[in-house]
């Protein structure tokens, strides 16, 4: 026990503080973290935490590869044990999936002790669209999902449709607890130049190409549910028929991506009107916000959408699939298209396209949208200030 009597909040960064992916649900743990240490709610002590290997410790400060300041686990023997008393929050905002299950004893312990638990959900796309993901991942999310229910005493997700996908599926698989689990919303932020950026602005002569043509730009790891392939489908048809634009896709290598990662790599217009920046560093993706034509979010499932968000803050168009987080987010201020293969799309693209010769293609600049001080407001006001979305069912043990 801590003898101190101010109260931690502890924020969980298990998988951050080993590999920092920056994917999405990482961009957003850096965004949150960076946002509590640089305003601590009144009264707490804000402590970044991870698995230690059978119980949580202190995170040590450490610096990146690109020499930024960053969390880090401990030096083996020099680990700091969590000293908790009631009072202190555990706030889970990385996607721990493995340590949340193996920890499960170790946090009902820290429940006893009067820690409060609470967990981030960015989406259910696991559970709803297992075929999307590698295998084993829905059995995985699932049973960090039925710990996460069974111990929280709140759930925290990133939007309203979130929340209530996931109150529909609580409301199928009621958690054995005595009593019920708050469900709560807090928006995302952005603003990558906040968020320990990475540097490097790119090759020169990539970025002349990009200048001498419209741009496309899709943000995102790539994997099965974001598309990517049906996007290329759709510019080689408008490359074929004359239309003069760029595609830049941007992200990692997901799961089951092989063939297009190789199609990519090969493809006769790399170079030219196609992009793939594997690697892109943060001062260049910051670039491609602000130089681009349009966001391209052609994402089959999505728990929230962030691109769309960065491309706002950067006053950048947004043509984004139909999908009732994309309109949440996005409301009035980006441009909805459905699309089943690659010819749909083109054609949605060349109608966009012409909405932005005649001036008539919706600006992004007013979407509603959060810095990271405001989103770790709106956590704030679920953990601290006990203020809820709505309530889960329970199965009383």
């Amino acid at each position: 026990m801590r003898p101190d009597a101010a109260p931690q909040l502890l924020v969980d960064l298990s998988e951050l503080v080993r590999h920092d992916a920056r994917s999405g649900i990482q961009r957003v743990a850096r965004g949150l973290l960076q946002a509590l240490l640089a305003a601590p709610p009144a009264g707490y002590r804000v402590r970044p935490v991870y698995d230690a290997g059978g119980y949580y410790a202190y995170a040590a400060s450490g610096q990146d590869a690109a020499g930024q300041p960053c969390h880090v686990p401990a030096a083996a023997g020099e680990e700091q044990p969590l000293q908790v008393r009631d009072g202190d929050l555990f706030v889970g905002v990385d996607l721990a999936l493995e340590a949340v299950v193996r920890n499960r004893a170790v946090l009902a312990d820290l429940r006893a002790h009067g820690v409060r638990l609470y967990f981030m959900v960015y989406d259910l796309l696991p559970l709803r669209h297992p075929e999307w993901f590698a295998d084993g991942m829905a059995d995985a999310f699932g049973r960090w999902l039925e710990t996460a229910a069974a111990l929280a005493d709140g759930l925290v997700c990133n939007a309203r449709a979130t929340a209530d996908d996931l109150l529909a599926w609580l409301d199928e698989r009621p958690p054995q607890r005595a009593r019920p689990l708050r469900i709560g919303c807090a928006g995302l932020g952005a603003d990558l130049a906040a968020t320990l950026p990475t540097r490097g602005g790119g090759d020169a002569a990539m970025l002349a190409q990009l200048a001498a043509r419209p741009t496309l730009l899709m943000v995102g790891t790539l994997e099965p549910r974001k598309m990517q392939g049906q996007a290329l489908d759709a510019l080689e048809l408008l490359w074929q028929q004359g239309l003069d634009a760029n595609l830049v896709i941007v992200g990692k290598p997901g799961w089951r991506m092989g063939t297009l990662a190789e199609r990519l790599r090969h493809h006769a217009e790399g170079g030219r009107r196609l992009f793939w920046l594997e690697q892109a560093s943060d001062e260049l993706l910051l670039r491609l916000y602000r130089d681009s034509t349009a966001l391209l979010a052609a994402s089959q499932g999505e728990g929230y959408g962030l691109p769309l968000i960065e491309a706002a803050q950067h006053g950048l168009p947004v043509i984004a699939r139909d999908l009732p987080v994309f309109r949440e987010v996005g409301g009035s201020h980006a441009w909805y298209f459905d699309a089943g293969d690659g010819a749909q799309l083109a054609a949605a693209l060349r109608a966009w396209l012409a909405l932005r010769e005649s001036g008539q293609a919706p600006a992004s600049a007013g979407m509603p949208r959060l810095d990271w001080a405001a989103s770790a407001d709106q956590l704030l006001a679920c953990v601290r200030d006990q203020r809820w979305y709505g309530g889960a069912p329970v199965r009383l043990p």
